[in-house]
């Protein structure tokens, strides 16, 4: 069995125009003071990285390491980028956030430009010695997710069959530089579920490259079975996000939450081990299937502080972590192999020679 690394800490909420969160020394430096291991990089955020020199030049990329007071740069995250690849026209408005104020309301710029910084993620994390990037997938069925009136024969298949054209040429572009696609399981996006993915994967040819970040807070207010999920797809799990969630049954408010505040919805993210998830059976089967990747603390709650959330995260995700064994707990019981003894221990008969 292979060990997880951790406590690591996903910078995007923390980052702030005060110190000690504006710069890339300052942010690791209070990291590394709350006992975090690791940090991983917005990559879409300026104050963060140089994601254009990161990507041309190994040096840069040595010297952003030597920046970090000896934290490990756990992946660059490109979660904002990869939702901007497919975006449905209803909600172009609202994601034109993500981009340079010179490609609003021009969603075909917008995509090709999101797609080349993609591509610069992918050498980036090549001359950082990195393997996975996380990321989004972005969406084209969205809006039909729960339809009325029903989804015309041929649109979900549609849907996926564009999507992965969308997605071919940043996949080949993985592929040569030898990086996975983390894409993390997330409402608003198209792989949003396990049997989504599995579309998606089905429709980019079974794509190496094509892999998933686990993050069960996702699962607890859609319902699925969250450690059920790690036996399914042990074997595509390449990154991980340490988020808690709740979800609390209301008379009033059911999963879509009633356009409310976030404190208000029954089902809603929390603090980890502020919520109802059991993240010893998580640790414990990530562990068990062989996950050798960061546990990454994502904050996200609406009723603790980043900080308080931040501090309490690291020594929690330090106490879930398994120091695998070395040898069998019953060894001391065993005996040597020996051909013959498990011949009589079976009840059979000497070999007679002829």
């Amino acid at each position: 069995m292979s060990q997880i690394k951790g406590p690591a800490l996903f910078l995007a909420q923390f980052v702030q125009d005060v110190p000690p969160y504006n710069t890339l020394e300052n942010i690791t430096s209070w990291a590394k003071s709350l006992g975090f291991l690791g940090v991983q990089i917005p990559a879409s955020n300026k104050r963060m990285i140089d994601l254009d020199k990161a990507a041309e030049s190994k040096q840069y990329c040595d010297d952003f390491k030597g920046r970090c007071n000896g934290l490990v740069i756990t992946e660059l995250a490109a979660h904002l980028l990869g939702q901007l690849v497919a975006v449905h026209p209803a909600y172009d408005v609202m994601f034109d956030v993500f981009a340079p104020e010179s490609l609003h309301n021009n969603p075909k710029a917008r995509t090709e430009w999101a797609r080349g910084e993609i591509v610069k993620v992918i050498q980036a994390s090549r001359n950082l010695g990195l393997s996975v990037v996380p990321i989004f997938s972005g969406a084209l069925l969205w809006h039909t997710m729960y339809p009325w009136p029903q989804r015309p024969r041929g649109l979900v298949e549609m849907g996926f069959k564009e999507l992965a054209q969308l997605w071919q040429p940043l996949l080949h572009s993985a592929e040569d530089y030898g990086i996975d696609f983390a894409y993390e399981i997330h409402p608003g996006e198209d792989l949003h579920d396990g049997v989504t993915f599995e579309r998606f994967l089905a429709a980019t040819g079974n794509n190496s490259s094509v892999n998933l970040l686990y993050d069960p807070s996702h699962f607890v207010l859609q319902h699925l079975d969250y450690v059920g999920y790690l036996d399914c797809y042990k074997d595509y799990i390449k990154a991980f996000h340490v988020k808690d969630a709740e979800y609390n049954l209301s008379a009033r408010s059911g999963v879509y939450g009633g356009y409310q505040d976030w404190k208000d919805r029954p089902g809603r993210f929390r603090s980890v081990g502020d919520g109802q998830i059991d993240f010893k059976k998580v640790f414990s089967k990530l562990t068990q299937n062989g996950f050798s990747g960061w546990a990454v603390l994502e904050w996200e709650c609406c009723i603790k502080d980043s900080l308080q959330g931040a501090r309490e995260g690291a020594a929690f995700i330090k106490s879930m972590l398994i120091d695998t064994p070395s040898r069998a707990f019953d060894d001391f019981a065993g005996g040597i192999q020996n051909h013959e003894i498990n011949r009589r221990i079976l009840g059979i008969a000497k070999e007679e020679k002829l």
